[in-house]
């Protein structure tokens, strides 16, 4: 098993009170852009080119965001792709973004490797204003993010390569602290300790990872499973909370 990271803390302002501080318009676009400049091009962009559909669409946004995001190739985006922080995302080669996508890379960024697909409705978050050191995603070359799967980067997320997430998959590297009964839970502050999936996993339909976790190499998630200890390489994990059900050897095993 390896060994939890330590969890890092931070009891800066909630977001309603961190943009009464800042003033409300400097905190929106804190979090839309890396600068006002960079804001307007990635808007005026976004006004005439993502709603495109079909292949005019996804030919002109090839070459178009390329101005926006890093990319190594021409990415294969679809109509209404929501990008928060482009200047924050960097894409690998032969990249695909399915309709409706959601990507936040604020601010350390988003990282995607060669050959990966994001299918619709997907959100992968990295929404620091709490400053936490370690925030970002990772994924690896390869991987498969199916439909409507959630991915929270603030304590850091790195997926290995070839790593399959069904419909649905949560993975949440962010906790609250919630052990002041005078305020409200939302005002106490988060912590976070990151979460690693190891090459080869294949997380089922509707599984949630809990902050802290690590997903061992070839490892299995069984649908619904909610994973808040780590899962050793070859297993087969399930239930609530998820628990060892065997070692994979050369069966088969459905959980999706």
């Amino acid at each position: 098993m390896v060994t939890r990271p330590q969890a890092v803390t931070s009891e800066m302002a909630d977001a309603s009170a961190s943009a009464a501080r800042r003033g409300r318009l400097r905190y929106y676009l804190a979090g839309q852009s890396t600068s006002v400049g960079r804001y307007m091009l990635e808007q005026t962009l976004f006004c005439f080119l993502r709603g495109l559909p079909g292949l005019i669409g996804i030919g002109l946004r090839a070459f178009a965001y390329r101005l926006i995001l890093h990319s190594q190739g021409l990415p294969v985006v679809e109509d209404h792709v929501r990008l928060c922080m482009p200047g924050n995302i960097h894409l690998g080669r032969n990249v695909y973004l399915d309709y409706g996508v959601y990507l936040h890379a604020c601010p350390q960024g988003i990282f995607v490797g060669d050959d990966t697909f994001i299918m619709h409705g997907s959100e992968l978050h990295v929404y620091n204003f709490r400053e936490l050191p370690n925030s970002g995603i990772w994924v690896g070359r390869n991987g498969f993010i199916g439909e409507s799967c959630i991915i929270r980067g603030q304590g850091g997320v790195h997926i290995g390569e070839a790593v399959l997430l069904a419909p649905g998959v949560q993975i949440l590297a962010i906790d609250h602290l919630f052990g002041d009964r005078s305020r409200p839970i939302m005002q106490q502050g988060i912590s976070a300790q990151g979460i690693t999936i190891d090459d080869g996993a294949w997380l089922g339909a509707g599984a949630i990872v809990l902050d802290g976790v690590h997903v061992g190499t070839g490892a299995v998630v069984g649908a619904g499973a909610v994973v808040t200890h780590d899962v050793p390489p070859h297993t087969l994990v399930g239930g609530v909370p998820a628990r060892v059900i065997k070692s994979l050897g050369t069966e088969n095993h459905a959980t999706e």
